[in-house]
């Protein structure tokens, strides 16, 4: 099947990705995606285990390396690991992995500024002040900055995570499932959070989530993908319209529709 595209006014793209390809052994986990967002927009990523969210996610973030195809960030090919413009874009893009990925080793404070503190773009005291002020923009109090992530509870990691990310005050905010495991009301708070940090700061967001009510309506732009594919792409606006048997099944959550589930590994990155 093809990949299928909604019609909508042309708008400067952001972030451009064209034909990209990406294998792990015989494993076809990206297969000819493409992708457009302008500054600003907000843009969820839906589709079962094993379509391949993450690894676009990596390649975004040049975790990975694509195997064909391009990757441009404002005017920025930044396709392969080593292109001239990726350590600069690497100060650009804030990251959420979907566990956290949170050093124990480490306080609250220091996870939170952990790259700044590395870098030495900041001293301590600089960091740990701003670590504490990004706090109260994740609805954590300041008491929070001394404790160590194993003290937090999973809604409390989870913003903590959120508050790392948006550390460097990214151009672009790349969040892998930040609700997953979050009861209803929490998950509510964090996005309604994240859209806040996107309005405020321009931040360019792209999101995967398992929510198809928060995909709908927490996001202006979405796209579905199944075994490496897009199968469909376009505003949230005009998901009614779309009449495409890969998204309608996604959203409904059917057992019945072209999707088909098969064993994959997600905490490796290949198939996610």
């Amino acid at each position: 099947m093809t990949q299928t595209e909604s019609t909508a006014p042309i708008t400067p793209s952001f972030i451009t990705v064209d034909g990209l390809t990406k294998r792990f052994g015989t494993t076809l986990a990206l297969d000819g995606v493409d992708l457009r967002l302008a500054k600003g927009e907000t843009l969820a990523i839906i589709g079962p285990s094993a379509a391949g969210k993450s690894v676009l996610m990596k390649c975004l973030v040049g975790i990975y390396g694509p195997d064909s195809g391009t990757i441009v960030l404002d005017g920025d090919d930044v396709s392969k690991p080593n292109a001239d413009k990726r350590p600069e874009w690497a100060s650009k893009i804030g990251m959420l992995f979907q566990q956290n990925a949170l050093f124990d080793s480490l306080t609250v404070w220091e996870n939170i500024c952990f790259r700044q503190i590395e870098l030495g773009t900041m001293n301590r005291s600089q960091a740990k002040a701003h670590a504490i002020d990004l706090l109260g923009h994740v609805g954590l109090a300041e008491e929070s900055a001394t404790l160590s992530p194993s003290d937090l509870s999973g809604g409390m990691q989870k913003r903590v995570g959120i508050a790392r990310a948006i550390s460097s005050d990214p151009a672009v905010l790349l969040l892998d499932n930040p609700t997953a495991g979050l009861d209803p009301v929490l998950s509510n708070h964090i996005e309604l959070m994240i859209a806040k940090i996107a309005e405020q700061r321009g931040t360019t967001v792209i999101s995967i989530t398992n929510d198809m009510q928060i995909a709908r309506h927490r996001y202006q732009n979405l796209m579905m993908m199944h075994n490496g594919k897009v199968y469909w792409s376009g505003p949230t606006s005009t998901i009614d319209d779309a009449h495409n048997d890969h998204l309608t099944q996604m959203l409904k959550g059917s057992s019945h529709g072209p999707i088909t589930m098969r064993a994959g590994k997600r905490d490796d990155g290949v198939y996610a």
